[in-house]
């Protein structure tokens, strides 16, 4: 958790060249050192030679000549993904990338995890490539869901065996909630949430059951969710909310003690129990007193 915060502190500390250049979103770490083997990258007036070098907040860096740009805190956008979009920078089949589709205006991002060309939904973005990985990290504990459609008669029961993880030609999958939505002649709509995320995973899974996939989209990815986000719209999540879900807040960090001590919200209907605002109360009423029966008036109870 230290290092988590310590990407939304103002004073980065020391770190790699390259790592450096990457949150500044002038490049990857990758482009970064083939940016500094050749010789493009300064540091305090000296041209690098190679990427073991470590900088400061005080360092004076410059790329091509010109001062590397601010470093901004760690942002994220909710990106709802279209089906046929690649989740690369670059594709060797010259196929539509997710970041050749969005707008000018984003700084360069990272993806958080992957989906592949065939799935679409909820792809979250990031400037920072080390909150990227954290996401990332089955260890976070994030649930992933989504709603799948399959071809066939889906059995429940089958579909409840995936709960304790399964194993498949060699490769093990981790627990995976799995439930019948709708189930139509010849196809059904699944919900299924997993933690760990492999490669094609729930294609894989569905596939071993006899279910084979036709549509798969994912609509949350731990706290954030796709909601009613267009195909192909971005939208950035408010700081505050990020940091709230990161358990970096004084609210998260107070837990639902503090919600406790918030006083209530009074509606346009709701009235308040008590004076306020200088107001008069209404007079007590006066407490009954009850008569006494006949024949009991003077009666008292042994001693």
């Amino acid at each position: 958790m230290v290092e988590l915060k310590s990407l939304f502190d103002e004073a980065r500390g020391p770190e790699r060249i390259a790592k450096r250049l990457a949150r500044a979103g002038v490049c990857s770490r990758r482009d970064a050192e083939r940016l500094i083997i050749a010789g493009r990258v300064a540091v305090d007036g000296n041209v690098l030679t190679g990427p073991a070098v470590i900088v400061t907040d005080s360092s004076q860096i410059e790329v091509d000549g010109a001062p590397l740009p601010v470093i901004e805190p760690p942002r994220l956008w909710r990106f709802h993904k279209k089906r046929g979009l690649v989740t690369s920078t670059r594709d060797h089949d010259d196929r539509p990338t997710v970041f050749s589709s969005l707008p000018e205006s984003l700084p360069r991002v990272v993806s958080v995890g992957r989906l592949d060309v065939d799935s679409e939904g909820l792809l979250l973005l990031t400037n920072d490539g080390a909150l990227a990985r954290y996401l990332e990290l089955p260890a976070t504990g994030w649930l992933r869901k989504y709603r799948v459609r399959v071809y066939g008669r889906v059995d429940q029961a089958r579909l409840n065996a995936l709960a304790g993880g399964i194993e498949i030609d060699g490769q093990r999958y981790g627990p995976v909630q799995a439930s019948l939505e709708s189930q139509a002649a010849t196809n059904a709509w699944l919900t299924i949430g997993l933690r760990e995320g492999k490669n094609r995973e729930i294609r894989k899974l569905m596939e071993h059951l006899g279910y084979p996939v036709n549509r798969l989209i994912r609509i949350s990815y731990g706290p954030f969710a796709l909601g009613q986000l267009a195909a192909g719209d971005v939208d950035e999540v408010k700081r505050r909310v990020l940091k709230d879900q990161l358990g970096l807040s004084s609210a998260a960090a107070t837990g639902t003690a503090s919600a406790k001590k918030r006083r209530p919200v009074l509606t346009a209907k709701a009235k308040p129990s008590g004076p306020a605002g200088g107001q008069k109360s209404a007079p007590a009423k006066a407490k009954s007193v009850r008569k006494p029966r006949p024949g009991h008036a003077n009666r008292r109870r042994p001693a």
